[in-house]
């Protein structure tokens, strides 16, 4: 597969730096200065680094690899298609439902299916499972109704789902802080002695908050039942990956001994089979691992963004080849699993999918003022009684 690994960048003579006069010879031992080189003529994507694990090529073919691998059967296969079409589905219409001033904003996952339905579907019903703002698959994984989701961006909810239901968290808006809160939860299943695991779900931009590496910290002393899952889409909003780390993010791992493995992204059959074994591993008391999926974000950050202002067509165009839908459907092709009939019905139920999400969404009530005030605290609170009192008698004043 074609890939772009970030390795250690090109050395070069000791840099003059601001304030060193021309001339100066540098301090013996100065370590040298390190640059990132990238050109219009060198896209990104273009080198494959030989740690990669991959299982299905662009083109759809099946490879082997020793130590992920897993058998899947047809239907199995059919189904991880039928999961990446629909997940796509609702995604494609909450970005047409944000544009026509439906939704206040949204997160695409365009591009990222594969790292999620691989990764959620390896999930056991007792693990437990952090997002951020942009895990749609992995909530899909997790039966939650994707119009509780629309549900959180168009305002009318706090969040919409029962954690405990779905065993899978609320979204998180702030960044890397649900890293911490999934260790918690993971530490906490390990002294419950419970045959779980958690995982938690982040970007390569949070990488560099201080959450996610005190996480690390945590997780890896504790020995915690954790896998750090990090879809590496490339952009930190508009900040690309070489300005977030001079190293491959999953050799990040090995600073805080705990294991670490880059996956190709767009490949559901590697996310699925390297999550099923980081996460059985996690079960068996072998601490956390750190998952780099390697992917691309296709759509904006979110839809406030305007992707072309920092980044190349040729790009995007060059991973539109590495399609995690195309590829799945061409190995259904190439080796008779599927026939036109099915790939036709899939597309007819992703269709209907996409008018009752939207259809559901608009009908959905918009919540009394008062209610930013529920479920706050478990039980009554003086000073948010005095807050809601104080609110309630503001809006009273617009009332004639």
């Amino acid at each position: 597969m074609s890939t772009y690994a970030p390795g250690r960048p090109p050395q070069r003579p000791y840099a003059r730096r601001p304030g060193r006069p021309a001339g100066v010879t540098p301090p013996a031992g100065a370590r040298h200065a390190q640059e990132w080189h990238v050109t219009a003529d060198a896209p990104r994507g273009v080198d494959a680094p030989p740690e990669l694990v991959q299982l299905l090529t662009p083109e759809g073919e099946r490879v082997e690899h020793p130590d992920y691998d897993i058998e899947l059967t047809a239907e199995e296969v059919r189904s991880l298609y039928r999961d990446l079409v629909l997940v796509r589905r609702v995604d494609l219409e909450a970005v047409a439902l944000q544009r026509q001033g439906e939704l206040g904003i949204w997160a695409s996952l365009l591009g990222q299916e594969a790292a999620q339905i691989g990764s959620g579907r390896a999930l056991t019903d007792a693990d437990m499972a952090f997002p951020t703002y942009r895990e749609h698959g992995v909530a899909w994984c997790r039966d939650v109704d994707p119009v509780k989701l629309l549900g959180l961006f168009r305002g009318v909810s706090n969040g919409g789902w029962d954690p405990a239901e779905h065993n899978f968290h609320l979204y998180t808006i702030v960044i890397g802080s649900q890293a911490l809160h999934a260790v918690g939860y993971a530490m906490g299943i390990q002294r419950d002695g419970a045959e779980a695991a958690t995982i938690v779900y982040f970007g390569d931009g949070a990488t560099s908050q201080g959450d996610v590496n005190e996480a690390f910290i945590w997780a890896s002393v504790f020995n915690a039942p954790i896998v750090f899952f990090c879809q590496n889409n490339q952009w930190a909003i508009s900040e690309p990956l070489e300005k977030q780390s001079k190293i491959p993010l999953y050799k990040r791992a090995s600073g805080f001994g705990f294991p670490g493995i880059r996956v190709d992204g767009n490949d559901v059959f590697a996310c699925l089979a390297a999550t099923r074994r980081a996460l059985q591993n996690a079960r068996d008391g072998q601490g956390p691992t750190l998952i780099e999926a390697f992917t691309y974000r296709m759509g904006a950050h979110t839809t406030s963004d305007d992707p072309t202002r920092y980044r190349l067509a040729h790009e995007l165009e060059a991973w539109k080849l590495k399609d995690p839908i195309e590829r799945v459907k061409a190995y259904l092709f190439k080796n008779q699993l599927a026939d036109q009939e099915f790939f036709e019905k899939i597309d007819a139920e992703a269709d209907a999918l996409g008018k009752d999400v939207r259809s559901r969404c608009l009908a959905l009530p918009d919540p009394p003022p008062r209610a930013i005030f529920d479920h706050v605290y478990a039980g009554a609170h003086a000073l948010l009684d005095e807050e809601r009192e104080q609110y309630l008698t503001y809006l009273a004043g617009f009332e004639r």
